[in-house]
């Protein structure tokens, strides 16, 4: 019976990250189209509403409910039995804490699809992602948040340039000769998200200011000078990083032989 489970939770742990891929997929898109003037930034709710408002938005609707719904799961699983062997150290506890968080995330983020394909959005769109919004709005939480996002863009660079995606991928070396560069560039580019996220969150905690995300990261980068090139250069690798996630749902090891079920 364990067996039979482990062996239904690893494509859904595949089509978790399908999901995620579409979703930068969207942000990436539409952040190189901003930085040319044709746009604007978005959020991960934005991209969601694209996603779910195209045609064929209700099959697209429960294939993303679905995939945030098993990513946010799957990321429940490698923090809590710690099937990537990050240890209890310091070290691994703080990525399998940023490992928590990242299910909470993907977690709310499939309750506000859900909101958004069952045409209730919370009232006027105070629901749980609106909760999340208010919550970070704490000053004590938006320090303890910029630390963390700080440390996982920093993790994400480290992460692209030791190559430590590797180690969790099973392909060739041929297909490996493809998902280097790939992986480098979208690791980047979303680690820099997350250092700037954590910078606006940093302010944030000293004196306050407006909501901050992942669009008024892209916001910032772009009101810089040359913030056009620098966008242009973040949009094109999170589609880079939208593509490693598809080949992550194709190649990433599904370690579930530690997990008790």
């Amino acid at each position: 019976m364990a067996n039979k489970v482990k062996n239904w939770l690893r494509p859904l742990a595949r089509v978790g990250y399908a999901a995620r891929g579409m979703i930068y997929a969207v942000i990436g898109f539409f952040a190189a189209l901003a930085a040319v003037g044709s746009g604007e930034t978005m959020s991960s709710r934005d991209a969601l509403s694209v996603l779910l408002s195209g045609t064929g938005g209700s099959i697209v609707a429960y294939v993303l409910i679905g995939g945030l719904v098993f990513y946010s799961l799957w990321r429940f699983i490698q923090a809590g039995f710690d099937t990537d062997n990050h240890g209890a150290g310091a070290k691994g506890l703080a990525i399998r804490g940023g490992l928590l968080v990242s299910g909470i995330t993907y977690g709310l983020l499939a309750s506000y699809s859900w909101s958004l394909a069952s045409g209730d959005d919370g009232g006027g769109g105070t629901g749980w992602a609106d909760t999340l919004a208010g919550i970070v709005g704490g000053r004590w939480v938006a320090a303890a948040l910029a630390i963390a996002l700080a440390g996982a863009g920093v993790a994400h660079v480290i992460k692209a340039i030791r190559k430590r995606y590797a180690r969790h991928i099973e392909a060739d070396d041929n297909t490996m000769s493809v998902i280097h560069p790939i992986a480098k560039t979208g690791l980047i580019a979303r680690g820099t998200v997350f250092l700037v996220l954590a910078f606006l969150l940093a302010t944030r905690s000293v004196r306050g200011g407006e909501e901050a995300s992942s669009k008024a990261a892209l916001d910032f980068v772009q009101g810089l000078p040359l913030g056009w090139l620098l966008l242009s250069m973040i949009g094109i690798g999170l589609i880079a990083f939208s593509a490693y996630s598809f080949a992550e749902a194709i190649y990433r090891r599904i370690d579930l032989e530690d997990v008790r079920v």
